[in-house]
């Protein structure tokens, strides 16, 4: 099964997220309209629902394309993503108004302020987590469609 290997690639690379995505978005649509959370989820759920599983996907068609000309490991290849991902997120949110730097941190919709520690720890779990999505589960997905 040699033919469409970056196709395979791409299928390959947008289960994951889609499928987290989807539970995400159901917990933002509980959260919003039955408890009533004041928070304006359409603005926030938009960035990773339409470019995530896609960059997943995307990641992983570059991956196959790398591992002739120089191998890395799957996951450490998946732990690079949030390099790309968290600039075109900052950029967007900052566009978009809901996302403005303070002195002590960033501010979230003119009210919650995150402090730059919390931020620098929290990008530290996502290199582990995804470094752990991409070693298991698109490594599985690539290897059942033929493209380990």
């Amino acid at each position: 099964m040699n033919t469409h290997p970056y196709l395979r690639a791409y299928m390959g690379g947008i289960v994951a997220p889609t499928v987290f995505l989807l539970l995400v978005l159901t917990a933002f649509c509980t959260a919003r309209f039955v408890f009533q959370v004041p928070i304006p989820i359409e603005r926030v759920i938009v960035f990773p629902m339409a470019l995530v599983p896609s960059l997943f996907g995307l990641w992983n068609m570059f991956y196959l394309w790398l591992r002739p000309r120089r191998h890395l490991p799957i996951g450490l290849h998946g732990a690079l993503l949030p390099f790309v991902l968290a600039p075109l997120g900052f950029m967007l949110a900052t566009g978009l108004g809901f996302l403005t730097l303070g002195s002590n941190g960033v501010v979230w919709f003119e009210q919650l302020v995150v402090p730059y520690h919390y931020i620098a720890f929290g990008f530290a779990i996502a290199l582990i987590v995804y470094y752990l999505v991409w070693k298991y589960l698109v490594g599985f997905f690539n290897q059942m469609l033929g493209i380990a």
